[in-house]
């Protein structure tokens, strides 16, 4: 495609009205609605993060994290406290759960707590829609079982849009442990409404059955699914989520699908590097590329989370 690296994003001085109270998935959002939020988050990221955005004064947020987390729950705290909303962080991971509440129950629990927003992580799949049922507050999935990580899609997309200046017509190929991985559904569910070429490249242990039904094309060689490839995306082994025959040894997974410099020449000569962390030197990438500055996008992907975070709360709340 060329030399498309330019910055064309754009701004929205208003806020987004969504046609959802929740944040649960990327699956069924319009594309209007994924670029005004885009559009919005860009604003914010353009901001001093000490200019004067208290518009939610009163606003409860509770972080609830039934998993170990810190870019995530750190992000989401900090895009809900910069906003000027009350937040609460709650980890339930050796908390209720553990001495045997029920999902249920934890839900009318923190209902009681009357909330105004209540951002979840769990380790099943659907959790976050539980919530959404039982709770008279929004909801965001901050990431659920093998589910989806709605948020961390954006984020990767406004990444993307700043530095290349749009997503239609972009080779993007995402590289890794597709089958257990929340961020690669909620990836392809985004970047194809958006109107970009996506493939998916792994392992046959690591890439699900039927997968091209989604509008990805499926590659089993690195060198071939990265080929004039705009942007590599990069995703963790999800060891804890295996069951144990389809866990690679890390040496000869690196060995064909760590992206290092050979494998990266494949790709288009301006193409970005992408990983949602937390990353693993040698193992998904090489240590020179992941700090390549003028390649790598990943610390920029982790600021950009902050300002994508604020516009989805902003527009949770102007949605009611």
């Amino acid at each position: 495609m060329g030399n498309i690296f330019k910055n064309k994003s754009k701004n929205s001085l208003s806020p987004v009205k969504l046609s959802s109270p929740h944040l649960l998935a990327i699956e069924g959002m319009k594309k209007s609605e994924i670029e005004e939020l885009l559009n919005r988050a860009d604003h914010f990221a353009n901001l001093d993060k000490h200019s004067n955005t208290k518009i939610l004064s009163g606003y409860v947020v509770l972080n609830v994290f039934f998993e170990n987390s810190t870019r995530t729950r750190v992000s989401f705290e900090l895009a809900a406290r910069r906003l000027g909303a009350e937040v609460i962080n709650i980890s339930l991971i050796n908390s209720s759960i553990k001495k045997g509440e029920s999902l249920l129950d934890t839900a009318s629990t923190l209902n009681a707590m009357r909330p105004d927003l209540l951002i979840v992580r769990h380790p099943h799949s659907g959790a976050p829609l539980l919530f959404a049922d039982y709770l008279n507050c929004s909801i965001i999935n901050a990431g659920d079982g093998r589910h989806e990580h709605p948020t961390q899609a954006l984020l990767d997309a406004l990444t993307i849009r700043r530095r290349v200046g749009f997503l239609e017509g972009l080779k993007i190929s995402i590289c890794g442990d597709i089958a257990n991985s929340r961020v690669a559904r909620s990836n392809i569910h985004l970047l194809t409404t958006m109107g970009a070429e996506v493939r998916c490249v792994a392992p046959p242990t690591l890439m699900p059955s039927s997968l091209e039904n989604l509008g990805v094309k499926c590659f089993y060689k690195m060198k071939e699914g990265i080929k004039d490839a705009d942007v590599v995306m990069l995703l963790r082994l999800q060891n804890e989520r295996m069951s144990g025959t389809e866990n690679p040894s890390e040496r000869e997974y690196f060995k064909f699908f760590g992206l290092d410099e050979n494998k990266l020449s494949f790709a288009n000569s301006n193409a970005v590097i992408m990983h949602p962390g937390p990353m693993n030197r040698g193992v998904e990438i090489a240590s020179i590329l992941a700090d390549d500055t003028n390649r790598s996008l990943i610390k920029t992907q982790v600021e950009m989370g902050v300002a994508v975070r604020m516009s989805i709360i902003e527009a949770l709340n102007y949605t009611k």
